[in-house]
C-alpha cells in the first residue's frame, strides 16, 4: 500500500526519450506484484503454462522491460530483505483479506459470474519465493543486475540514488521519497490509459523530485516523514483517522515539536492510536541498507532468456525473439549515434 502522497507532491511529466540513456532502480516486489495483479486471464486468473505454473510474473517483466529497454534505459531490480517488525501486523492483515476475497470469488464461481471472479482474482495476488527467483534468474539473462535489500526494497533503492548510482527510483509507491531518493519515476508502463470507476484517464510517465516536494510544502525530510505518519504508512497503514494531507501538513506548520503535532493529531483522530508513532519515525529513519552492492551490466544471454521464456514456460519463441531483436537493433543505433559524435 505505501503512503498516499498522491494528492499533494509537485510532479512534471517525463518522456521515455528524456529517460533514455538513465538508470533506474526498480522497487522489484512492487512492480512484480502489479504484473500478478494486472495480467490475468478473462475469468481473472493469471496467465500459467501447460503445468499450471504461473507466468504472469516472467511476462510483464519481459515485455515492459525489453520495451524500455529498447529505448535506452537502464535497470537496477532491488529485492526486498527482512520485513521491519512494525509490518508484520500490515501483512498479516492483508493476507486475511486476500482470504476473504478467495471466498468470494469461489462463490461467484459456482455462480459463473465473469466480471466479479476478475473483479476478485485480482485481490489475491501471492508473490511467492518461486517467482522471486524465477524473476532474478530472468532479470540476469536480460543482463540486468539484482541487489539484495538487507530491508525494505524501496530504501536500498533510495539510496542507490543517494550514491548516484541511479538516476531515481521506479516506483509507483511513494515511500521512497520518505526513504531520501532524490526522485522518483512513476507510470513507466507500456499502457496508455488506465481504466478507473468513470472511465479512462491517460497514462504519462512522471517525474517527482525530492527537493521540490519540500520546497513547495514547505517540509523538511523529517517533517515529510511525519506528514506520512500522520497520513497513513505501512508500518501504521490507517494513520490517524480523520486526518487527511490538508490537515496533516497544517498541524506540522502549527506545531514545529514532533511530539506536539502528534498530540495534536491523536485529538483529532476519529479512531484511537495503537501505534507509536516515534517507533515509526525511527523505522524510517534508521531501516537497514547496505553498501555493500554490485551494479554491473551485461550483453543479454538470448539462449537463456529463450530456454526461461520458451523452454520452461512455454512463451511464444518468435514473439521473444521479436523483442529481443528490438533491443539489439535499438543498442545497435544508440552506439552508431554515439560514434557519429566524434566523427
Amino acid at each position: 500500500m505505501g503512503v498516499n502522497l498522491g494528492k499533494i507532491v509537485p510532479r512534471q511529466e517525463v518522456s521515455f526519450q528524456d529517460l533514455g540513456g538513465k538508470i533506474l532502480a526498480v522497487d522489484s516486489f512492487n512492480v512484480i506484484f502489479q504484473f500478478l495483479t494486472t495480467i490475468r486471464q478473462i475469468d481473472g486468473m493469471p496467465l500459467m503454462d501447460s503445468h499450471g505454473r504461473i507466468t504472469s510474473h516472467l511476462s510483464g517483466l519481459f515485455y515492459r522491460f525489453t520495451n524500455l529497454m529498447s529505448k535506452g534505459m537502464k535497470f537496477i531490480f532491488v529485492f526486498d530483505g527482512k520485513v521491519p517488525k512494525l509490518k508484520h501486523a500490515e501483512i498479516q492483515s492483508r493476507e486475511n483479506r486476500k482470504q476473504e476475497v478467495e471466498a468470494r470469488y469461489e462463490e461467484a464461481k459456482k455462480k459463473g459470474e465473469k466480471e466479479k471472479m476478475q473483479k476478485y482474482a485480482k485481490r489475491t495476488s501471492r508473490l511467492t519465493d518461486e517467482m522471486v527467483a524465477e524473476s532474478k534468474k530472468l532479470i540476469e539473462a536480460l543482463g540486468m543486475p539484482n541487489v539484495q535489500a538487507p530491508s525494505e526494497g524501496e530504501a536500498q533503492a533510495a539510496f542507490i540514488c543517494k550514491q548516484q548510482d541511479a538516476y531515481a527510483v521506479a516506483s509507483q509507491d511513494y515511500d521512497s521519497l520518505l526513504f531520501g531518493s532524490p526522485k522518483l519515476v512513476q507510470n513507466l508502463t507500456l499502457a496508455r490509459k488506465r481504466k478507473l470507476a468513470r472511465g479512462f484517464s491517460e497514462i504519462k510517465p512522471e517525474i517527482i523530485l525530492l527537493n521540490d516536494v519540500k520546497k513547495e510544502l514547505n517540509l523538511t525530510q523529517e517533517q515529510l516523514i511525519i506528514l506520512g505518519i500522520l497520513i497513513g504508512t505501512d508500518y501504521n497503514p490507517r494513520g490517524y483517522v480523520g486526518v487527511g494531507p490538508v490537515k496533516a501538513l497544517e498541524l506540522i506548520k502549527n506545531q514545529k515539536n514532533p511530539d506536539k503535532i502528534f498530540s495534536e493529531a491523536e485529538k483529532i483522530a476519529k479512531e484511537r492510536i495503537e501505534f507509536d508513532p516515534f517507533e515509526v519515525l525511527e523505522t524510517f529513519k534508521k531501516i537497514p541498507v547496505t553498501e555493500k552492492y554490485s551494479v554491473k551490466f551485461s550483453e543479454i544471454n538470448e539462449r537463456e532468456v529463450k530456454h526461461i521464456m520458451c523452454k520452461e514456460h512455454e512463451f511464444g519463441e518468435e514473439r521473444i525473439e521479436s523483442a529481443l531483436q528490438k533491443v539489439k537493433k535499438a543498442r545497435s543505433e544508440q552506439k552508431q549515434q554515439g560514434l557519429r559524435k566524434w566523427l
